[in-house]
């Protein structure tokens, strides 16, 4: 896991998460970048990593520097790759699994925040079929909803705003020094729900496409349209490394 060690994503695991497991950690500093951007490859190589978890910004920093870096590098010993933190671009999931994983590693896509304690939305290697840029189905137990902007429940396949119908274990309780202030953030727009903030698509597989932050939405000709989406279609280009759209 390539995450700092402040964020949920790196101290859950990095540290208890493979604790509780009996799992090995492996722990380096530095950037992905120096020496040089085989750094990522050059540990996974040395000390034969077999599940690598990062960022699809990440990904796409690296997509930049070329197949060089990854085609120099005997990475055998990989047999999961995961991403998180952010929507990743079809492109970037394709580079990552011909790349890094050479088309045998399955990719884990996990979406969840820091407020949900845990992963909500992800694959099952080898009993969910991935969809390239797809969170795809929730993890048990988990009742993920689409809502209008007045709270109806969308049916189907849809777009809207990403709730939790009911509660999971790992949920937040409060906000510290400030309960009022989680109740309004997370539960007074849509009352008897948990809304996200972000926006979301369900496909016609009752896939979830994570499709940006709902306060990051741009009308176009009346269309709602969100910022990764367009962004995937910025970074589609091959001479576009990353992109960053921002509603004005």
């Amino acid at each position: 896991c390539t995450a700092d060690i402040g964020w949920i994503t790196g101290h859950s695991y990095i540290v208890y998460g493979p604790l509780a497991n009996g799992a090995t950690t492996l722990m380096f500093e530095g950037v992905p970048n120096y020496p040089d951007h085989g750094r990522f490859w050059d540990v996974v190589e040395k000390y034969d990593v077999n599940i690598f978890y990062t960022a699809p910004t990440a990904i796409r920093a690296l997509m930049r520097e070329g197949t060089g870096w990854t085609d120099s590098h005997k990475m055998p010993s990989l047999r999961l790759l995961g991403t998180v933190g952010e929507p990743i671009n079809p492109e970037a999931w394709r580079w990552y699994h011909e790349n890094v994983g050479k088309g045998r590693c399955p990719i884990v896509d996990t979406w969840w925040q820091t407020e949900t304690g845990g992963i909500l939305i992800t694959p099952l290697p080898g009993a969910i079929d991935a969809k390239p840029g797809s969170a795809t189905l929730p993890f048990f137990g988990v009742q993920p909803i689409l809502v209008d902007d007045e709270g109806k429940e969308l049916e189907g396949e849809a777009s809207g705003n990403l709730c939790i119908r009911h509660p999971w274990p790992s949920m937040m309780r409060t906000v510290y020094g400030d309960h009022e202030r989680f109740k309004a953030t997370y539960f007074a727009q849509f009352p008897g729900k948990y809304f996200t903030g972000d926006g979301c698509r369900r496909d016609e597989d009752g896939y979830y496409w994570i499709t940006g932050r709902v306060d990051d939405v741009i009308i176009v000709s009346g269309h709602n349209m969100g910022t990764a989406e367009i962004e995937s279609a910025l970074v589609a280009h091959s001479t576009v490394a990353e992109a960053a759209v921002v509603g004005m």
